[in-house]
């Protein structure tokens, strides 16, 4: 993502230094499990450790890897050239899936934790709201025509009740990515023992993935991505709804416009909704990420790496970017202003037509026939509020 919609904590959790720490740390809590179990010499991650460990650079492995073309021998080669004889004992029996995708597991999870830790605040923005104007009567609309009063509390409730289930859902994909693989090429255990995976994984907080191939099954990802894509498209929801409520003509309500904040480069007296809309193009790159992830799913055989190019894209920007809409949206819910008199002022635009469907009723409930009750009423609203003949003005 680029960095005019990054934020820095979430931003620097795909970043390549604390990439290539995660994967020292996978590779030496498998040599941990492996000294363990005696396949080697004991004592042996420490070294590595205290010969490697914050002292990687990323600049070094990138440019190995533009030779070896491959980006963990790469990172293997340096990791060598700091510790020595002892990192000869790293990957023994693993193949570059089991550092690769156990590492994606826990950067996603470290990413949905700042996510699912800030969505609280974009919550109880929209709770605080919903409970200021609990009682602040407003024009409900469908196919953006007068249905209903309504009251603008109803519709920040609306809007919590969608962000909180997007959330829900977000944590349960969570948990479903928690999950990495240190089961060797094709995941047979050929050269590994389940134990030795079972040891590492827990000492790194994942369970093992219930059957793995080469890497770890990419539902997984796609489920995670398409959480991310329905809580982007709730937050989508809050600004398309801004978006509409600041339109000159209705002007029910409108982002927070800071002392100095211009609108236009040519018409001075713009106050125009640029958030909600940056949100509204934001949530689009979601939907798109969500359907790379979904064809990232079926593989070749025990894998292949078309997913690879995709996913290095699509994880760290969708997470990037979900993390920057919701401080965004957050920062809508509570710096709008909202303008309780024209609400009230547009409930009266259709001088009472709106209250159509409570006449019908009192009208059928009377002995009236439904039919007959519709045409009557549907007669009278349309002289209190004239249709316009489209026809004339051809």
């Amino acid at each position: 993502m680029i960095p005019r919609y990054s934020r820095p904590a979430l931003a620097a959790v795909w970043d390549d230094k604390a990439r290539f720490e995660l994967w020292l740390e996978i590779e030496l809590a498998a040599c941990a499990a492996m000294e363990r179990s005696g396949v080697v010499p004991a004592g042996n991650a420490e070294r590595v450790r205290a010969a490697a460990g914050g002292q990687l650079d990323p600049e070094r492995i990138l440019a190995i890897e533009a030779t070896t073309r491959h980006d963990v021998i790469a990172f293997l080669t340096h990791v060598e050239e700091l510790a020595g004889e002892p990192a000869r004992w790293l990957h023994l029996g693993m193949t570059s899936s089991d550092v690769l995708d156990t590492a994606l597991a826990i950067q996603t999870g470290r990413a949905l934790d700042q996510i699912l830790e800030a969505v609280g605040k974009l919550q109880a923005a929209l709770a605080k709201r919903a409970r200021e104007h609990a009682a602040t009567p407003m024009i409900g609309r469908s196919h953006g025509i007068h249905a209903e009063p309504i009251t603008a509390g109803l519709t920040f409730a609306r809007w919590y009740a969608e962000v909180a289930r997007a959330a829900e859902r977000l944590a349960i994909a969570a948990h479903t990515i928690a999950v990495g693989k240190i089961a060797g090429a094709v995941g047979v255990y050929g050269n590994l023992d389940p134990q030795i995976e079972a040891e590492a994984l827990d000492a790194l907080g994942l369970a093992a993935e219930t059957v793995a191939t080469q890497i770890v099954a990419r539902d997984r990802h796609a489920e995670v991505l398409c959480a991310l894509a329905l809580l982007g498209t709730a937050i989508e929801q809050i600004a398309l709804g801004v978006r509409h409520w600041q339109r000159t003509e209705v002007g029910e309500a409108e982002e927070g416009f800071g002392a100095g904040q211009k609108g236009s480069s040519a018409m001075p007296h713009k106050r125009n909704p640029i958030v909600s809309e940056r949100i509204t193009g934001l949530a689009r790159v979601l939907r798109g990420n969500a359907s790379a992830a979904v064809e990232n799913v079926a593989l070749w055989h025990e894998r292949d790496i078309s997913h690879s190019g995709a996913e290095r894209v699509i994880l760290p920007d969708a997470t990037i970017a979900l993390d920057y809409m919701q401080h965004l949206a957050a920062r809508i819910a509570t710096e709008m202003t909202v303008d309780a008199e024209r609400m009230r002022e547009n409930l009266d635009l259709t001088h009472g037509a709106l209250f159509s469907q409570r006449a019908l009723t009192a009208l059928v409930e009377s002995g009236m026939t439904r039919d007959e009750a519709y045409r009557l009423v549907q007669e009278s609203a349309q002289r209190a509020w004239p249709v316009r003949d489209v026809t004339q003005t051809r």
